[in-house]
């Protein structure tokens, strides 16, 4: 992967290490532009599948677009419930309330006696409740992890958030590979021309 701010629109990206964030980081800054890596219902499921938070049940068709409209309502509540919680501020659960109320589930057990699983299968007939467990994984970010390692990326370049899961709790940067070494190529730079 080359770094956020010179890299073509070819993510999104999972580096995150919290599907809530992976989830608002689907826009981001790309090549210094703002940039939304859904532009359809099938970027969305696409998106949905590789985090393993696609619905289970029969997903029922529905109005095109409409899937890519409700990814985008979500994420921005989300986002705002994240910037208001790490600042501080006032949430307003209301809204995430909405769409939890939409996550339809039920558990199910799988395997054979012996090796018998029990996983938790979503409905999928509504858009809503295709997003259910994104819903979820938001209220167990905001209600349940310790949000002092939710932190956005200190490159001002970047827009992404990650949750530091590092032994030390010192991340600062939403991906090494990516925004670290910026800053690290930046600071040589800044070195040897002054030295």
């Amino acid at each position: 992967m080359a770094d956020t701010q010179s890299q073509s629109a070819q993510g999104p990206w999972f580096l995150a290490d919290h599907p809530a964030l992976d989830f608002i980081n689907t826009e981001a800054l790309v090549e210094g532009q703002p940039h939304d890596f859904w532009q359809t219902d099938q970027d969305v499921e696409t998106w949905l599948q590789q985090a393993g938070l696609a619905a289970d049940g029969p997903v029922l068709q529905h109005e095109a677009g409409a899937l890519l409209q409700a990814a985008r309502r979500l994420r921005q509540i989300i986002r705002d419930n994240v910037q208001q919680h790490k600042t501080g501020e006032g949430l307003d659960i209301q809204a995430l309330n909405d769409w939890l109320v939409e996550a339809t589930s039920h558990l199910q057990l799988t395997g054979e006696p012996g090796a018998l699983q029990m996983r938790r299968v979503y409905a999928g007939q509504s858009v809503m409740q295709q997003l259910g467990q994104v819903a979820e994984q938001a209220a167990m970010l905001l209600a349940q992890e310790d949000f002092s390692r939710v932190r956005p990326c200190e490159h001002p370049a970047c827009t992404l958030w990650f949750y530091d899961r590092t032994k030390a709790h010192r991340r600062r940067w939403c991906s090494m590979a990516l925004c670290g070494n910026r800053a690290k190529v930046a600071r040589f730079r800044a070195v040897k021309s002054g030295g």
